[in-house]
């Protein structure tokens, strides 16, 4: 009778466990599914049961949707369902887009993205030419770049770097995931007589996150344009005053967002 009494009791605490593991899984399914950002293990933990592993939830649930029409992917230690890449062209949008992001704000992007934490004296160093208040106001609504920090140098001038936004968007799951040489010369996108020396910067590699301060709490609400810089838009060869909409900027995330 102990026996069978201990085996029922055994039953019945596995089976209660079985019922909290599937209610923390529809928990993190509901969050996730519901949520327009990607989230943190310490964003979903708050909601699940005492001692919840969430790591191993979450590799559950991905198992579970990795042949769905929605995944569940990482994004910067973040996770998020996105839908599944071979379905993606289903979600584009039929309507036409105003305007594509300028050649100046690609390549400012491209610079803040590699460079980070970076600042805007740093991107006309590598750009060669001025970086127009206005391209740097584009990028900021449209939620791929921050102002993270200020550099310690005299001016403590203003770091940029990307953000959470821009790894989600262009489906990352980090910075480590941008393209190296190989693949940007492999897509046309570096000439193939290029310097022997010449190198990727790998993003926050350098030590200029150690040169750098948080931001002041007036700097938080300062835009762009509020830099001390008196050059105006059409000095620096941009037209003045425009200001696009992050809508109208950019393009339909190949990712299907959910």
């Amino acid at each position: 009778m102990t026996d069978l009494a201990d085996q029922v009791a055994h039953q019945n605490i596995s089976g209660a466990g079985d019922d909290t593991r599937v209610k923390d899984l529809r928990v993190l399914e509901a969050l996730l599914f519901a949520s327009d950002v990607p989230l943190t293990p310490a964003d979903l933990e708050p909601h699940l049961s005492a001692g919840a592993q969430v790591a191993e939830l979450i590799g559950e649930l991905a198992s579970r949707y990795s042949n769905a029409g929605v995944h569940l992917v990482s994004r910067n230690d973040a996770w998020a369902f996105r839908t599944a890449p071979d379905l993606a062209y289903l979600l584009r949008r039929n309507e036409t887009e105003q305007r594509n992001l300028s050649r100046a704000a690609l390549e400012t992007l491209a610079i803040i993205a590699y460079h980070q934490p970076v600042t805007r004296a740093e991107m006309e160093d590598v750009r060669g030419v001025a970086t127009s208040k206005g391209v740097l106001d584009v990028l900021l609504e449209t939620g791929w770049i921050r102002m993270r920090g200020r550099r310690r140098t005299p001016g403590r001038p203003v770091t940029y770097g990307t953000t959470d936004g821009f790894v989600d968007h262009f489906g990352l799951e980090s910075l480590n995931d941008l393209p190296g040489l190989d693949e940007l010369k492999g897509a046309g996108l570096l000439s193939g007589n290029l310097p022997a020396d010449f190198l990727v910067p790998v993003p926050g590699s350098g030590d200029a996150a150690d040169e750098e301060d948080p931001l002041d709490p007036g700097d938080m609400g300062q835009e762009s344009g509020q830099e001390s810089d008196q050059e105006s838009d059409q000095e620096r060869g941009e037209e003045p005053g425009e200001k696009l909409s992050a809508s109208d900027q950019i393009p339909v995330d190949p990712d299907g967002r959910s």
